[in-house]
Protein backbone atom coordinates (compact mmCIF):
# COMPACT_ATOMS: atom_id res chain seq x y z
CA UNK A 1 0.00 0.00 0.00
CA UNK A 2 1.19 3.31 -1.23
CA UNK A 3 2.31 5.77 1.54
CA UNK A 4 4.07 9.50 1.18
CA UNK A 5 7.16 8.98 -0.03
CA UNK A 6 9.90 11.37 0.28
CA UNK A 7 11.35 10.35 -3.55
CA UNK A 8 7.87 11.40 -5.12
CA UNK A 9 7.66 15.22 -6.60
CA UNK A 10 6.42 17.08 -8.81
CA UNK A 11 6.96 21.03 -10.08
CA UNK A 12 6.67 22.80 -6.64
CA UNK A 13 6.48 18.92 -4.84
CA UNK A 14 7.98 19.04 -1.79
CA UNK A 15 10.16 17.38 0.68
CA UNK A 16 10.26 18.05 4.32
CA UNK A 17 13.97 18.25 5.87
CA UNK A 18 14.68 20.40 9.16
CA UNK A 19 18.11 21.90 9.86
CA UNK A 20 20.15 22.03 12.31
CA UNK A 21 17.46 23.61 14.75
CA UNK A 22 14.69 23.04 12.34
CA UNK A 23 12.34 23.11 8.79
CA UNK A 24 12.63 23.23 4.87
CA UNK A 25 11.41 21.43 2.27
CA UNK A 26 12.90 21.59 -1.62
CA UNK A 27 11.48 20.37 -4.98
CA UNK A 28 11.53 17.70 -7.66
CA UNK A 29 10.25 16.69 -10.95
CA UNK A 30 7.20 14.26 -10.81
CA UNK A 31 7.79 11.65 -13.70
CA UNK A 32 4.17 11.88 -16.00
CA UNK A 33 2.08 9.30 -15.93
CA UNK A 34 3.05 7.95 -12.94
CA UNK A 35 1.33 8.33 -9.49
CA UNK A 36 0.38 5.49 -7.38
CA UNK A 37 -1.32 2.69 -7.08
CA UNK A 38 -4.84 1.10 -9.39
CA UNK A 39 -6.67 -0.05 -6.81
CA UNK A 40 -8.90 1.62 -4.16
CA UNK A 41 -7.55 0.67 -0.57
CA UNK A 42 -8.17 1.39 2.99
CA UNK A 43 -5.88 0.72 5.82
CA UNK A 44 -6.80 -1.52 8.79
CA UNK A 45 -7.32 0.91 11.91
CA UNK A 46 -11.22 1.52 12.84
CA UNK A 47 -11.56 4.51 11.32
CA UNK A 48 -13.95 4.77 8.09
CA UNK A 49 -12.24 6.28 4.90
CA UNK A 50 -13.96 7.27 1.84
CA UNK A 51 -12.60 4.95 -1.15
CA UNK A 52 -9.99 6.41 -3.49
CA UNK A 53 -11.16 7.09 -6.87
CA UNK A 54 -9.70 5.24 -9.97
CA UNK A 55 -9.00 7.41 -12.68
CA UNK A 56 -9.91 7.02 -16.10
CA UNK A 57 -6.62 5.72 -18.13
CA UNK A 58 -7.67 7.07 -21.55
CA UNK A 59 -3.66 7.16 -22.67
CA UNK A 60 -4.19 4.61 -25.15
CA UNK A 61 -7.62 5.48 -26.33
CA UNK A 62 -5.79 7.21 -29.51
CA UNK A 63 -2.49 8.57 -30.59
CA UNK A 64 -0.85 5.78 -27.99
CA UNK A 65 2.46 6.39 -29.89
CA UNK A 66 2.50 9.72 -29.76
CA UNK A 67 1.57 10.04 -25.97
CA UNK A 68 4.68 7.34 -25.38
CA UNK A 69 6.86 9.50 -27.98
CA UNK A 70 6.26 12.61 -26.02
CA UNK A 71 6.73 11.23 -22.61
CA UNK A 72 10.01 10.03 -23.68
CA UNK A 73 11.33 13.79 -25.18
CA UNK A 74 9.88 14.76 -21.66
CA UNK A 75 11.81 12.13 -19.36
CA UNK A 76 14.96 13.43 -21.50
CA UNK A 77 14.10 16.85 -20.82
CA UNK A 78 13.20 17.79 -23.87
CA UNK A 79 10.39 19.50 -22.88
CA UNK A 80 9.30 21.58 -26.23
CA UNK A 81 9.49 18.65 -28.67
CA UNK A 82 7.07 16.56 -26.03
CA UNK A 83 5.00 19.43 -25.87
CA UNK A 84 4.61 20.26 -29.87
CA UNK A 85 4.47 16.03 -30.58
CA UNK A 86 0.83 16.06 -28.47
CA UNK A 87 -0.06 19.03 -30.12
CA UNK A 88 -4.40 18.93 -30.99
CA UNK A 89 -4.57 15.93 -28.80
CA UNK A 90 -7.61 16.40 -26.14
CA UNK A 91 -7.21 13.05 -23.89
CA UNK A 92 -6.95 14.19 -20.30
CA UNK A 93 -3.38 12.35 -19.99
CA UNK A 94 -1.88 13.75 -22.92
CA UNK A 95 -3.02 17.53 -22.21
CA UNK A 96 -1.71 17.19 -18.89
CA UNK A 97 1.60 16.27 -20.21
CA UNK A 98 2.03 18.68 -22.80
CA UNK A 99 0.73 21.66 -20.51
CA UNK A 100 3.29 19.91 -18.03
CA UNK A 101 6.04 19.74 -20.34
CA UNK A 102 5.40 23.93 -21.56
CA UNK A 103 5.73 24.55 -17.67
CA UNK A 104 8.91 22.65 -17.25
CA UNK A 105 10.07 24.49 -20.57
CA UNK A 106 9.32 27.85 -18.84
CA UNK A 107 11.22 26.72 -15.84
CA UNK A 108 13.98 25.24 -17.37
CA UNK A 109 14.70 28.69 -19.14
CA UNK A 110 13.74 31.04 -16.18
CA UNK A 111 16.74 29.04 -14.67
CA UNK A 112 18.99 29.35 -17.59
CA UNK A 113 18.23 33.60 -17.75
CA UNK A 114 19.03 33.43 -13.63
CA UNK A 115 22.27 31.99 -14.19
CA UNK A 116 23.16 33.90 -17.14
CA UNK A 117 21.82 37.51 -15.27
CA UNK A 118 22.69 36.55 -11.28
CA UNK A 119 25.07 33.42 -11.62
CA UNK A 120 24.14 30.03 -10.31
CA UNK A 121 23.25 31.12 -6.85
CA UNK A 122 21.91 34.68 -8.10
CA UNK A 123 19.07 36.43 -7.24
CA UNK A 124 16.69 37.76 -10.30
CA UNK A 125 13.21 39.10 -11.10
CA UNK A 126 12.99 36.38 -13.94
CA UNK A 127 9.31 34.45 -14.34
CA UNK A 128 7.73 32.14 -16.49
CA UNK A 129 6.76 33.05 -19.53
CA UNK A 130 4.73 30.26 -20.10
CA UNK A 131 2.46 30.87 -16.84
CA UNK A 132 -0.37 33.56 -18.84
CA UNK A 133 -1.41 30.64 -21.79
CA UNK A 134 -1.29 27.95 -19.45
CA UNK A 135 -3.39 29.81 -16.92
CA UNK A 136 -5.52 30.57 -20.01
CA UNK A 137 -5.86 27.14 -21.04
CA UNK A 138 -6.10 25.09 -17.76
CA UNK A 139 -9.18 27.45 -16.20
CA UNK A 140 -10.66 26.50 -19.42
CA UNK A 141 -10.38 22.90 -18.78
CA UNK A 142 -11.54 23.51 -15.51
CA UNK A 143 -14.65 25.18 -16.42
CA UNK A 144 -15.58 22.45 -19.36
CA UNK A 145 -14.41 19.48 -17.29
CA UNK A 146 -12.58 17.87 -19.56
CA UNK A 147 -9.27 17.90 -16.96
CA UNK A 148 -8.02 14.96 -14.67
CA UNK A 149 -6.67 15.63 -11.14
CA UNK A 150 -3.40 15.83 -12.28
CA UNK A 151 -4.33 18.36 -14.53
CA UNK A 152 -6.02 20.43 -11.79
CA UNK A 153 -3.05 19.61 -9.60
CA UNK A 154 -0.51 21.75 -12.61
CA UNK A 155 -3.25 24.36 -12.46
CA UNK A 156 -3.19 24.88 -9.06
CA UNK A 157 0.83 25.03 -9.19
CA UNK A 158 0.10 27.39 -12.24
CA UNK A 159 -1.63 29.50 -10.01
CA UNK A 160 0.59 29.78 -6.77
CA UNK A 161 3.14 31.17 -8.99
CA UNK A 162 1.33 33.90 -10.35
CA UNK A 163 0.56 34.50 -6.53
CA UNK A 164 -3.36 33.67 -6.31
CA UNK A 165 -2.78 31.89 -3.71
CA UNK A 166 -6.60 31.36 -2.43
CA UNK A 167 -7.67 30.23 -5.57
CA UNK A 168 -4.73 27.86 -5.75
CA UNK A 169 -5.82 26.08 -2.75
CA UNK A 170 -8.92 25.53 -3.89
CA UNK A 171 -7.83 24.13 -6.89
CA UNK A 172 -5.66 21.59 -5.37
CA UNK A 173 -8.22 20.69 -2.33
CA UNK A 174 -10.23 19.78 -5.97
CA UNK A 175 -7.00 17.75 -7.27
CA UNK A 176 -6.26 15.78 -4.13
CA UNK A 177 -10.21 14.89 -3.60
CA UNK A 178 -9.85 13.18 -6.80
CA UNK A 179 -7.30 11.71 -6.87
CA UNK A 180 -5.81 11.50 -3.15
CA UNK A 181 -2.60 9.71 -4.01
CA UNK A 182 -0.23 12.49 -5.25
CA UNK A 183 2.01 13.40 -2.81
CA UNK A 184 3.13 16.35 -4.12
CA UNK A 185 -0.27 18.22 -4.43
CA UNK A 186 -0.80 17.64 -0.58
CA UNK A 187 2.21 19.59 -0.51
CA UNK A 188 1.76 22.40 -2.17
CA UNK A 189 -1.59 22.75 -0.12
CA UNK A 190 0.99 22.43 2.88
CA UNK A 191 2.94 24.89 1.54
CA UNK A 192 -0.16 27.61 1.32
CA UNK A 193 -1.40 26.90 4.92
CA UNK A 194 0.58 29.43 6.46
CA UNK A 195 -2.29 29.27 9.71
CA UNK A 196 -4.11 26.58 11.50
CA UNK A 197 -7.06 28.28 10.79
CA UNK A 198 -6.49 28.08 6.91
CA UNK A 199 -5.62 24.61 7.49
CA UNK A 200 -8.57 23.72 9.14
CA UNK A 201 -11.05 25.69 6.85
CA UNK A 202 -10.14 22.92 4.13
CA UNK A 203 -12.41 21.12 2.27
CA UNK A 204 -11.06 17.93 2.12
CA UNK A 205 -12.88 14.61 2.20
CA UNK A 206 -11.73 11.76 4.77
CA UNK A 207 -9.53 9.79 2.88
CA UNK A 208 -6.75 7.98 4.81
CA UNK A 209 -3.85 10.35 2.92
CA UNK A 210 -5.41 13.05 4.75
CA UNK A 211 -4.02 11.80 8.20
CA UNK A 212 -0.55 11.66 6.40
CA UNK A 213 -1.29 15.38 5.41
CA UNK A 214 -2.71 16.95 8.27
CA UNK A 215 0.33 15.45 10.58
CA UNK A 216 3.11 17.13 8.12
CA UNK A 217 0.87 20.40 8.41
CA UNK A 218 0.92 20.54 11.97
CA UNK A 219 4.94 19.52 11.59
CA UNK A 220 5.01 22.38 9.33
CA UNK A 221 3.11 24.76 11.47
CA UNK A 222 5.08 23.68 14.18
CA UNK A 223 2.47 22.32 16.30
CA UNK A 224 4.57 19.58 17.36
CA UNK A 225 2.36 17.88 20.22
CA UNK A 226 -0.24 17.71 17.80
CA UNK A 227 1.69 16.32 14.79
CA UNK A 228 3.30 13.28 17.08
CA UNK A 229 -0.30 12.43 18.50
CA UNK A 230 -1.16 11.80 14.49
CA UNK A 231 2.17 10.13 13.45
CA UNK A 232 1.73 8.08 16.32
CA UNK A 233 -1.88 7.13 15.34
CA UNK A 234 -0.60 6.17 11.66
CA UNK A 235 2.23 4.17 13.14
CA UNK A 236 -0.47 1.54 14.32
CA UNK A 237 -1.63 1.16 11.16
CA UNK A 238 1.34 1.50 8.93
CA UNK A 239 3.52 -0.01 11.29
CA UNK A 240 6.63 -0.81 9.25
CA UNK A 241 6.46 2.80 7.75
CA UNK A 242 10.07 4.65 7.83
CA UNK A 243 8.68 7.56 6.66
CA UNK A 244 6.68 7.83 9.40
CA UNK A 245 9.58 6.52 11.88
CA UNK A 246 11.64 9.50 10.13
CA UNK A 247 8.69 12.14 10.57
CA UNK A 248 8.51 10.68 14.42
CA UNK A 249 12.24 11.83 14.52
CA UNK A 250 11.77 15.27 13.02
CA UNK A 251 8.97 16.11 15.13
CA UNK A 252 10.91 15.20 18.78
CA UNK A 253 14.03 16.95 17.62
CA UNK A 254 11.81 19.84 16.66
CA UNK A 255 11.04 19.26 20.59
CA UNK A 256 14.63 19.51 21.81
CA UNK A 257 14.08 15.15 22.83
CA UNK A 258 17.43 14.69 20.87
CA UNK A 259 17.73 11.62 22.34
CA UNK A 260 14.42 9.84 21.74
CA UNK A 261 15.16 11.52 17.82
CA UNK A 262 18.97 10.11 17.62
CA UNK A 263 17.74 6.46 18.79
CA UNK A 264 14.78 6.33 16.58
CA UNK A 265 17.87 7.77 13.04
CA UNK A 266 20.30 4.81 14.47
CA UNK A 267 17.65 2.66 14.16
CA UNK A 268 16.27 3.74 10.72
CA UNK A 269 20.39 3.20 9.52
CA UNK A 270 20.46 -0.03 10.28
CA UNK A 271 17.43 -1.05 8.65
CA UNK A 272 18.24 0.82 5.37
CA UNK A 273 22.16 1.66 5.77
CA UNK A 274 21.98 3.22 2.57
CA UNK A 275 18.88 5.78 3.19
CA UNK A 276 19.61 9.72 2.36
CA UNK A 277 16.25 10.98 3.28
CA UNK A 278 16.30 12.84 5.97
CA UNK A 279 19.53 12.26 6.83
CA UNK A 280 20.04 16.18 6.87
CA UNK A 281 18.10 16.33 9.68
CA UNK A 282 19.68 13.43 11.68
CA UNK A 283 23.35 15.66 11.10
CA UNK A 284 21.51 18.33 12.53
CA UNK A 285 20.90 16.52 15.45
CA UNK A 286 24.14 15.35 15.87
CA UNK A 287 25.82 18.64 14.89
CA UNK A 288 23.15 20.14 18.54
CA UNK A 289 24.56 17.20 20.26
CA UNK A 290 28.32 17.86 19.10
CA UNK A 291 28.77 14.23 18.37
CA UNK A 292 31.79 14.70 16.11
CA UNK A 293 32.91 10.51 15.63
CA UNK A 294 28.77 10.27 14.73
CA UNK A 295 28.30 12.82 12.27
CA UNK A 296 31.68 11.84 10.42
CA UNK A 297 30.40 8.32 10.05
CA UNK A 298 27.16 9.39 8.66
CA UNK A 299 29.04 11.79 6.25
CA UNK A 300 31.06 9.21 5.19
CA UNK A 301 28.43 7.11 4.47
CA UNK A 302 26.20 9.40 2.31
CA UNK A 303 29.37 10.83 0.11
CA UNK A 304 29.77 6.79 -0.86
CA UNK A 305 25.94 6.79 -1.41
CA UNK A 306 25.03 9.15 -3.38
CA UNK A 307 27.61 12.34 -3.07
CA UNK A 308 25.56 14.15 -5.52
CA UNK A 309 22.51 14.79 -3.28
CA UNK A 310 21.90 18.29 -1.46
CA UNK A 311 21.25 15.98 1.44
CA UNK A 312 24.86 14.55 1.45
CA UNK A 313 26.12 18.05 0.88
CA UNK A 314 24.64 19.51 3.86
CA UNK A 315 25.34 16.53 5.83
CA UNK A 316 29.37 16.87 5.21
CA UNK A 317 28.68 20.93 5.55
CA UNK A 318 27.49 19.79 8.81
CA UNK A 319 30.79 17.91 9.33
CA UNK A 320 33.02 19.99 8.29
CA UNK A 321 31.60 23.53 10.20
CA UNK A 322 31.32 21.07 13.62
CA UNK A 323 35.13 20.73 13.17
CA UNK A 324 35.57 24.69 12.52
CA UNK A 325 36.43 24.59 9.01
CA UNK A 326 33.69 26.77 7.87
CA UNK A 327 34.87 27.58 4.84
CA UNK A 328 34.84 24.45 3.27
CA UNK A 329 31.04 24.07 4.85
CA UNK A 330 30.32 27.06 2.60
CA UNK A 331 31.59 25.24 -0.21
CA UNK A 332 29.62 22.47 0.28
CA UNK A 333 26.13 24.47 1.11
CA UNK A 334 26.81 26.17 -2.25
CA UNK A 335 27.37 23.05 -3.62
CA UNK A 336 24.04 21.76 -2.02
CA UNK A 337 22.14 25.02 -3.95
CA UNK A 338 23.54 24.27 -6.67
CA UNK A 339 21.34 20.94 -7.28
CA UNK A 340 18.49 22.24 -5.51
CA UNK A 341 18.28 26.52 -5.27
CA UNK A 342 15.14 26.02 -3.29
CA UNK A 343 17.02 24.02 -0.88
CA UNK A 344 15.89 26.11 2.29
CA UNK A 345 18.14 24.30 5.03
CA UNK A 346 20.68 25.05 3.01
CA UNK A 347 20.57 28.99 2.53
CA UNK A 348 20.01 29.34 6.66
CA UNK A 349 23.22 26.98 7.49
CA UNK A 350 25.47 29.15 4.94
CA UNK A 351 24.08 32.22 6.78
CA UNK A 352 25.59 30.51 10.02
CA UNK A 353 28.63 30.17 8.48
CA UNK A 354 29.05 32.98 7.38
CA UNK A 355 28.13 35.10 10.36
CA UNK A 356 31.44 32.48 11.84
CA UNK A 357 33.49 34.10 8.99
CA UNK A 358 32.39 37.71 9.73
CA UNK A 359 31.11 38.11 6.08
CA UNK A 360 28.00 39.63 7.37
CA UNK A 361 26.80 41.02 3.89
CA UNK A 362 26.98 37.89 2.70
CA UNK A 363 25.02 36.55 5.91
CA UNK A 364 22.38 38.82 5.56
CA UNK A 365 22.08 37.49 2.12
CA UNK A 366 21.36 34.32 2.75
CA UNK A 367 19.30 34.57 5.14
CA UNK A 368 17.13 36.93 3.25
CA UNK A 369 16.83 34.32 0.76
CA UNK A 370 15.68 31.48 2.92
CA UNK A 371 12.92 33.54 4.32
CA UNK A 372 12.02 34.24 0.84
CA UNK A 373 11.32 30.82 0.22
CA UNK A 374 9.77 30.27 3.14
CA UNK A 375 8.55 32.93 5.01
CA UNK A 376 8.23 30.55 8.21
CA UNK A 377 11.84 29.73 8.63
CA UNK A 378 11.97 31.47 11.85
CA UNK A 379 15.92 30.61 12.45
CA UNK A 380 16.45 32.64 9.25
CA UNK A 381 14.62 35.65 10.33
CA UNK A 382 16.73 34.97 14.17
CA UNK A 383 19.77 34.94 11.79
CA UNK A 384 18.48 38.62 11.05
CA UNK A 385 18.30 39.49 14.53
CA UNK A 386 21.23 38.46 15.55
CA UNK A 387 23.60 40.11 12.43
CA UNK A 388 21.76 43.48 12.84
CA UNK A 389 22.51 43.25 16.91
CA UNK A 390 25.90 42.55 16.14
CA UNK A 391 26.33 45.70 13.98
CA UNK A 392 24.99 47.39 16.47
CA UNK A 393 21.35 48.49 15.25
CA UNK A 394 18.93 46.63 18.01
CA UNK A 395 15.81 48.28 16.67
CA UNK A 396 16.35 46.48 13.57
CA UNK A 397 17.01 43.12 15.38
CA UNK A 398 14.27 43.24 17.81
CA UNK A 399 12.25 43.22 14.59
CA UNK A 400 13.03 40.05 13.73
CA UNK A 401 13.76 38.47 17.19
CA UNK A 402 9.79 39.06 17.33
CA UNK A 403 9.00 37.50 13.99
CA UNK A 404 11.18 34.63 14.88
CA UNK A 405 9.30 33.76 18.42
CA UNK A 406 5.55 34.95 16.51
CA UNK A 407 6.86 31.83 14.58
CA UNK A 408 8.25 29.76 17.34
CA UNK A 409 6.25 30.83 20.58
CA UNK A 410 7.64 27.34 23.01
CA UNK A 411 12.09 28.42 21.78
CA UNK A 412 13.37 29.39 25.19
CA UNK A 413 16.45 30.66 22.70
CA UNK A 414 14.24 33.17 21.45
CA UNK A 415 13.16 35.00 24.12
CA UNK A 416 16.51 35.13 25.52
CA UNK A 417 17.99 37.01 22.11
CA UNK A 418 15.00 39.21 22.35
CA UNK A 419 15.74 40.02 26.28
CA UNK A 420 19.26 40.48 25.56
CA UNK A 421 18.36 42.86 23.30
CA UNK A 422 16.35 44.66 25.10
CA UNK A 423 18.92 44.95 28.46
CA UNK A 424 21.81 46.05 25.74
CA UNK A 425 23.64 49.55 26.73
CA UNK A 426 21.70 51.45 23.62
CA UNK A 427 18.11 50.24 24.88
CA UNK A 428 18.12 49.65 28.73
CA UNK A 429 14.69 48.41 28.71
CA UNK A 430 14.81 46.48 31.50
CA UNK A 431 10.95 45.95 32.30
CA UNK A 432 10.62 44.36 28.58
CA UNK A 433 13.37 42.35 28.96
CA UNK A 434 12.53 40.58 32.57
CA UNK A 435 9.13 40.11 30.85
CA UNK A 436 11.32 38.34 28.02
CA UNK A 437 12.90 36.11 29.86
CA UNK A 438 9.86 35.38 32.21
CA UNK A 439 8.22 33.82 28.54
CA UNK A 440 11.65 32.16 27.94
CA UNK A 441 11.69 30.65 31.81
CA UNK A 442 7.96 29.31 31.07
CA UNK A 443 9.37 27.70 27.52
CA UNK A 444 11.45 24.71 29.24
CA UNK A 445 14.61 27.22 29.21
CA UNK A 446 16.97 24.09 29.73
CA UNK A 447 20.07 25.97 30.00
CA UNK A 448 19.12 27.97 32.94
CA UNK A 449 19.47 31.59 31.63
CA UNK A 450 16.14 33.06 31.86
CA UNK A 451 16.13 32.27 36.04
CA UNK A 452 19.59 33.62 36.47
CA UNK A 453 19.06 36.64 34.55
CA UNK A 454 15.51 37.17 35.85
CA UNK A 455 17.03 37.25 39.43
CA UNK A 456 20.38 39.66 38.33
CA UNK A 457 17.44 42.05 37.43
CA UNK A 458 14.93 42.04 40.09
CA UNK A 459 18.09 42.66 42.32
CA UNK A 460 19.42 45.35 40.39
CA UNK A 461 16.10 47.06 40.32
CA UNK A 462 16.26 46.93 44.06
CA UNK A 463 13.24 43.96 44.32
CA UNK A 464 14.86 41.80 46.73
CA UNK A 465 11.87 38.89 47.32
CA UNK A 466 11.07 38.87 43.48
CA UNK A 467 15.37 38.25 43.19
CA UNK A 468 15.29 36.00 45.61
CA UNK A 469 12.65 34.25 44.42
CA UNK A 470 14.07 33.47 41.18
CA UNK A 471 17.68 32.66 42.55
CA UNK A 472 16.31 30.31 45.12
CA UNK A 473 15.05 28.24 41.41
CA UNK A 474 17.95 28.29 39.84
CA UNK A 475 19.43 27.21 42.99
CA UNK A 476 17.07 24.43 43.08
CA UNK A 477 17.66 23.72 39.25
CA UNK A 478 21.11 23.64 39.34
CA UNK A 479 20.99 21.26 41.90
CA UNK A 480 19.04 18.95 39.77
CA UNK A 481 21.28 19.17 37.17
CA UNK A 482 24.36 18.73 39.11
CA UNK A 483 25.80 22.22 37.96
CA UNK A 484 27.67 23.97 41.09
CA UNK A 485 29.61 26.84 38.47
CA UNK A 486 29.77 30.71 39.44
CA UNK A 487 26.27 31.01 38.97
CA UNK A 488 25.54 29.23 41.91
CA UNK A 489 27.69 30.28 44.23
CA UNK A 490 26.33 34.38 43.20
CA UNK A 491 23.04 32.97 44.05
CA UNK A 492 24.25 31.35 47.27
CA UNK A 493 25.59 34.88 48.66
CA UNK A 494 22.46 36.78 47.45
CA UNK A 495 20.13 34.49 49.62
CA UNK A 496 22.22 34.48 52.55
CA UNK A 497 22.19 38.56 52.52
CA UNK A 498 18.50 38.27 52.18
CA UNK A 499 17.24 36.19 54.39
CA UNK A 500 19.73 37.79 56.87
CA UNK A 501 18.59 41.29 56.10
CA UNK A 502 15.11 40.19 56.84
CA UNK A 503 15.95 38.05 60.18
CA UNK A 504 15.42 34.66 58.55
CA UNK A 505 19.05 33.59 60.46
CA UNK A 506 18.50 30.16 60.23
CA UNK A 507 18.14 29.76 56.43
CA UNK A 508 20.99 32.85 56.03
CA UNK A 509 23.42 30.22 58.37
CA UNK A 510 22.54 27.16 55.67
CA UNK A 511 23.57 29.35 52.67
CA UNK A 512 26.73 30.75 54.50
CA UNK A 513 27.54 27.67 55.26
CA UNK A 514 27.32 25.95 51.83
CA UNK A 515 29.60 28.77 50.72
CA UNK A 516 32.22 27.91 52.72
CA UNK A 517 32.70 24.68 50.46
CA UNK A 518 34.21 27.32 47.92
CA UNK A 519 37.22 29.11 47.50
CA UNK A 520 37.54 32.57 46.48
CA UNK A 521 35.89 35.78 48.28
CA UNK A 522 32.83 34.66 48.78
CA UNK A 523 34.26 32.32 51.07
CA UNK A 524 35.20 34.77 53.56
CA UNK A 525 32.35 37.03 53.11
CA UNK A 526 30.33 33.71 54.07
CA UNK A 527 32.47 33.09 57.31
CA UNK A 528 31.84 37.19 58.05
CA UNK A 529 28.23 36.93 57.93
CA UNK A 530 28.33 33.64 59.85
CA UNK A 531 30.14 35.36 62.39
CA UNK A 532 27.60 38.34 62.21
CA UNK A 533 24.61 35.98 62.50
CA UNK A 534 25.78 34.48 65.53
CA UNK A 535 26.44 38.10 67.22
CA UNK A 536 23.29 39.58 66.27
CA UNK A 537 21.61 36.07 67.33
CA UNK A 538 23.36 35.87 71.19
CA UNK A 539 24.62 39.83 71.25
CA UNK A 540 21.54 41.93 71.61
CA UNK A 541 20.86 40.92 75.23
CA UNK A 542 24.12 41.72 76.33
CA UNK A 543 23.90 44.75 74.33
CA UNK A 544 21.13 45.75 76.63
CA UNK A 545 22.69 44.55 79.92
CA UNK A 546 25.83 46.75 79.07
CA UNK A 547 23.74 50.06 78.13
CA UNK A 548 21.88 49.89 81.53
CA UNK A 549 25.05 49.23 83.41
CA UNK A 550 26.14 52.68 81.79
Amino acid sequence: MDTPSSSGAGPGGRLLHLHRSGGSSFRRRMRPGGGGGSEAGTPLGGVSYVSTPIPDDDAFDAGADKYLLAKTYFDCREYRRAAHVLRGHVGRKAVFLRCYALYMAGEKRKDEETIELEGSLGKSNVVNQELVALERELSTYRRTGAIDSFGLYLYGIVLRDKGCEGLARTVLVESVNSYPWNWCAWLEIQSLCTTSDILNNLNLKNHWMKDFFIASAHLELKMHEEALKRYERLMGVFRCSDYIQAQIATVQYSMRELDDADMIFEELLRTDPFRVDSMDIYSNLLYAKESLTALSFLAHRVFLTDKYRPESCCIIANYYSLKGQHEKSVLYFQRALKLNRKYLSAWTLMGHEYVELKNTPAAIDAYRRAVDINPRDYRAWYGLGQIYEMMGMPFYALYYFRKSSHLQPNDARLWIAMAQCYESDPLQMIEEAIKCYERAANSNDTEGIALHQLAKLHSMLGQSEEAAFYYKKDVERMEVEERQGQNFVEALLFLAKHCKSIGRYEEAEHYCTRLLDYTGPEKETAKSMLQGIKREQSGFPSMDIDHFAL
